[in-house]
C-alpha cells in the first residue's frame, strides 16, 4: 500500500481486531480505523447475544468467536464490557496478540489479570484514552502536588443515562492522579457518598460527583477550592470518535513494544 500523493513510500499495513463491535465505541472506532492510512480491521467481535452476528464490518465477519477475530491480527482494541475482559484477556494472550483496553469498571481480580497477562503481551490500559483527557490527568497530578491538603478537590463527572460503573473510570483515574501528586493513598483519602447530616469536609479529602443523564458523552472536572480562590481544570467530550482516535493511536504505538503494563501516558510520552 502507497501513500496518497507521496508515490513509493510504504505504508506498514496495521491490522487492528475490535472486540466489542456492535457497541457505541466499536463503531466510533471503525471510523477511526478509516481516517489511518494502513489501517485494516482483521477482525471484529461482538457477544455471542449481539445483533451484528455475521454481518461484515469494513470487510470483516462479526463473530462471538475472538480466537478466530484475533487471528492474523497485529493488536487488538477492547471496547466491550467488565463481564468479558477476563476471556477476552485469556484470548489475546493465547494468540500472542498486543491488547489496548478501554473497558471501564474493572474490579481489583480483574486488573490483577491485566497485570499477569502483560508479563506476556504488551498491554496498554487507560480509563479513558482521549489525548485531552490524558493531558488533563498530568494537569491535576501536577495541580495536586503544588497545591496542599489547604485546598479541597473535588472531582465532578457527567455521563449518559446508561453508563453503569459510577464514579466513572476517568474519574477514578482523575482521582488517583491527585492522589499520587499529593503522595497519599486514593483509598485513604476519597469519599464517594454523601448522605444526611454528617461531619464536616475533613482535611485533604477527595470528593466524586456523579451526574447521570440524557446523552452526555463525558464531561470531567477537577475543582480546588481554596480560601478566597478555586482553580477548576476541566474536559468536556462531544464526539466518542476523541476516545476512538486516542485508542488507534495507542494501537499504533503498541505494536513495536515489549510485554508490559504501559498507560496513555507511556504512549503520549508524558
Amino acid at each position: 500500500m502507497t501513500s496518497q500523493g507521496v508515490p513509493g513510500r510504504v505504508i506498514p499495513e496495521l491490522r487492528v481486531a475490535l472486540i466489542g463491535v456492535g457497541g457505541r465505541m466499536g463503531k466510533a472506532l471503525q471510523a477511526a480505523l478509516d481516517e489511518v492510512p494502513g489501517a485494516v480491521l482483521s477482525g471484529a467481535a461482538a457477544s455471542a447475544r449481539s445483533a451484528s452476528l455475521g454481518t461484515s464490518v469494513g470487510g470483516a465477519v462479526v463473530t462471538a468467536d475472538l480466537a478466530q477475530a484475533l487471528r492474523g491480527s497485529a493488536v487488538a482494541i477492547d471496547f466491550s464490557t467488565a463481564q468479558a475482559a477476563p476471556g477476552n484477556l485469556n484470548a489475546c494472550v493465547a494468540a500472542n496478540c498486543p491488547l489496548v483496553l478501554g473497558t471501564t469498571g474493572l474490579d481489583d481480580a480483574v486488573r490483577a489479570q491485566v497485570a499477569t497477562a502483560a508479563t506476556r503481551i504488551p498491554i496498554v490500559m487507560a480509563p479513558n484514552m482521549s489525548l485531552g483527557v490524558n493531558l488533563l490527568l498530568k494537569l491535576a497530578e501536577l495541580a495536586a502536588h503544588s497545591l496542599d491538603a489547604d485546598y479541597d478537590v473535588e472531582i465532578f463527572e457527567a455521563h449518559h443515562r446508561h453508563k453503569k460503573d459510577s464514579p466513572s473510570g476517568t474519574a477514578l483515574g482523575l482521582g488517583e492522579a491527585v492522589a499520587r501528586g499529593r503522595g497519599v493513598p486514593l483509598n485513604e483519602a476519597a469519599e464517594y457518598v454523601r448522605h444526611g447530616v454528617g461531619e464536616p469536609r475533613r482535611r485533604g479529602a477527595i470528593g466524586f460527583s456523579v451526574f447521570r443523564g440524557g446523552d452526555v458523552v463525558g464531561d470531567h472536572t477537577v475543582t480546588f477550592a481554596g480560601i478566597g480562590e478555586r482553580i477548576e481544570l476541566s474536559h468536556r467530550a462531544s464526539d466518542r470518535m476523541a476516545f476512538a482516535r486516542g485508542a488507534v493511536r495507542a494501537a499504533q504505538w503498541l505494536v513495536s513494544r515489549p510485554p508490559g503494563l504501559y498507560s496513555m501516558q507511556d504512549v503520549l510520552g508524558l
